[in-house]
């Protein structure tokens, strides 16, 4: 089989089969490059009092457990904590998806709001699914994108070198105009 029709091949078939999951990883790619600028997406960073941290994580888990929305019993109910010195806060990111944004000086409660960015991330990658399916389906699809790209950057190129071959001559087998 030539090289063209097996290019045209796998590029059609490589699209079909890969169309759901590449939506799926560019449409929520297009959300997360916004979720610095659009609060629903993720909150934006507060400001606290100081630039240097000096309550400590008992504190922290203390002013967490009294916002009733992020659910803190205790610190399994945490996912993580974003030390940002510069800015003076502590973010609790919270299980259930809530962010609590405390002063890392005063301890003071400065923003409380739903993080949606993190479950825009795990539909990106896959793991919003299982593990398994972020394996079996999106790892092929990102191998399929990547030999779409490699299959359509041939496609578009190759009329263009066959018809420079053809007007140079490179690539013609030498004409048989010798002694007659």
């Amino acid at each position: 089989m030539k090289l063209s029709k097996l290019s045209r091949l796998l590029h059609r078939w490589g699209s079909i089969i890969a169309l759901l999951p590449i939506t799926i990883i560019i449409t929520s790619g297009i959300v997360l490059q916004l979720k610095k600028d659009v609060a629903y997406i993720q909150p934006p960073t507060q400001r606290g009092a100081g630039t240097e941290p000096t309550i400590g994580f008992e504190r922290i888990l203390k002013v967490a457990k009294t916002v009733p929305k992020a659910e803190i019993e205790s610190w399994e109910d945490v996912d993580r904590l974003d030390v940002r010195p510069g800015n003076g806060v502590v973010k609790v990111q919270c299980k259930n998806r809530y962010e609590i944004q405390i002063d890392s000086e005063t301890a003071k409660i400065l923003h409380v709001a739903f993080r949606r960015s993190d479950l825009i991330e795990s539909i990106h990658d896959g793991s919003y699914f299982n593990d398994h399916f972020k394996l079996w389906v999106f790892l092929p699809a990102g191998i399929v994108l990547a030999a779409l790209v490699i299959t359509g950057v041939q496609l578009f190129l190759m009329p263009y070198l066959f018809r420079r071959r053809r007007v140079t001559g490179v690539g013609q087998p030498p004409s048989d105009s010798g002694p007659g």
